[in-house]
């Protein structure tokens, strides 16, 4: 089992270089998983290669080796033979794929996992790793249709299909990537760099606030909420009163709270919550409890953090956090997960996880989360549901080989990067097609 400090997207100081290997955690042999609301073992057995049965609970989970595969050729749909899920390779690494929109040689992928990947109809993908700007595919066919070359963080609008919300140094805008048609909706001539989380920030789910981290008039780092529609900025948040380095600050779905990310001196990680207004109504002090997630509007009407726990009592658990309060409901067991994806807006009551990790591990561990190399949508509400998706082929390297799977809007694809089974190798993009039975 590795550990991954970063949590985020890398900025752009962050160059591509040799595969460089996490450190390993210690093993931590059997271990009994308690949830808050349901008690899991699960057992492990190795099964064949015939597909499995996708839609499936974690009490009844089991691992499963991951049958040989070659290297899918770029634009020719395959099958998963485990699950039975049909994917794609979307991107060729070092390959001019039209003209003008070219991948490096060392990879070629989406954002991030909490980036949203898919525009509004989904008519649009976008490959921002790699592409020296912004490659924009098909959302449905990948065809490479188009490269636009971009300094800013921008984001897709989650409703409007043709916009995405941009942040520069010192304005935020509204941007159409196809005719690109920039409206501005801020230009400060007080606030300095302006930055969009950074590298984390998604807007509300209306597309109405976000969360802008800058430099006040003073020079401080202040971080606030903005309001689009309306253009009302709110109080400014100190960030030096806050304990260790500000690592970003995003706006809840709802538009209500305001997420701090702080880093510690010993790279442990601590959160704090606040109103729009900046009044502070909970402070983390445990470690990554959670982290590598995302934000949702849960089943109860509120705000929560899904991600992946760090820390006592339910370290390397996922967990749901409600943002209001902190009360913390454990979703899934000890494991190896990575990150953890809600891009499926348009279908919130699910989790996209990314399992990492080998089937090694996992014998040698019995009672952890039978999943490795894998993406699993898991329900939020605790009732253990999964729908097992695809396995990644990812081998542990270095932050570019993560997998880091984001779903569309609908759920019904889900993207991911891998170096098919070979550290140090080119990393390229693939998306799979789920399958939803209706409720």
């Amino acid at each position: 089992m590795h550990v991954s400090h970063r949590e985020g997207p890398p900025g752009p100081e962050m160059k591509s270089g040799e595969c460089v290997m996490s450190t390993p955690r210690r093993r931590f042999g059997r271990h009994l998983i308690v949830g808050s609301i349901l008690l899991i073992s699960a057992s492990l057995a190795v099964t064949g290669a015939k597909p499995v049965r996708a839609d499936d609970r974690l009490a009844t989970a089991h691992v499963l080796a991951t049958p040989q595969m070659e290297e899918p050729a770029y634009l020719e749909p395959v099958t998963d033979p485990s699950f039975g899920t049909s994917f794609t390779r979307v991107t060729d690494p070092g390959r001019q794929l039209a003209p003008g929109l070219v991948c490096g040689g060392a990879y070629c992928t989406h954002r991030y996992s909490s980036s949203q990947a898919w525009n509004a109809d989904q008519s649009l993908l976008v490959i921002a790793n790699g592409c020296a700007g912004l490659c924009f595919l098909d959302g449905q066919s990948y065809k490479p249709l188009f490269h636009r070359t971009i300094p800013n963080e921008c984001e897709w609008h989650p409703t409007d299909p043709k916009q995405m919300i941009c942040v520069s140094g010192n304005e935020i805008y509204l941007w159409a990537p196809v005719t690109d048609q920039k409206t501005p909706v801020l230009v400060s001539d007080d606030y300095k760099e302006l930055q969009f989380g950074p590298y984390k920030g998604n807007p509300s789910q209306d597309g109405d606030r976000l969360v802008i981290r800058a430099r006040n008039p003073e020079g401080a780092l202040v971080a606030f909420a903005y309001d689009l529609k309306a253009k009302i900025k709110y109080p400014d948040i100190d960030l030096s009163k806050l304990e260790g380095e500000n690592g970003y600050c995003g706006i809840s779905p709802s538009g209500k709270y305001i997420f701090c990310w702080q880093v510690m001196p010993d790279e442990s990680n601590q959160a704090y919550v606040f109103t729009v207004d900046g009044a502070m109504i909970q402070h983390w002090p445990e470690n990554h409890r959670p982290g590598h997630g995302d934000m949702v509007v849960d089943a109860d009407g509120e705000d929560v953090y899904v991600g992946i726990s760090k820390d006592d009592p339910d370290k390397y658990h996922i967990i749901k956090r409600r943002l209001k309060d902190g009360a913390v409901t454990d979703l899934a067991p000890f494991g190896e997960g990575q990150h953890a994806s809600i891009r499926n807006i348009s279908r919130p009551g699910w989790v996209f996880l990314t399992y990492t990790g080998s089937h090694s591990e996992l014998e040698e561990n019995q009672g952890w989360a039978p999943f490795y190399q894998e993406v699993v949508a898991l329900r939020i509400d605790g009732s253990g549901e999964i729908k097992r998706i695809v396995q990644t082929r990812d081998v542990k390297c270095d932050y570019w080989s993560e997998a880091h799977a984001s779903p569309s809007p609908d759920g019904t694809q889900v993207i991911w990067s891998s170096n098919w089974g070979k550290a140090g190798a080119p990393v390229a993009d693939y998306v799979a097609r789920v399958a939803w039975p209706e409720e």
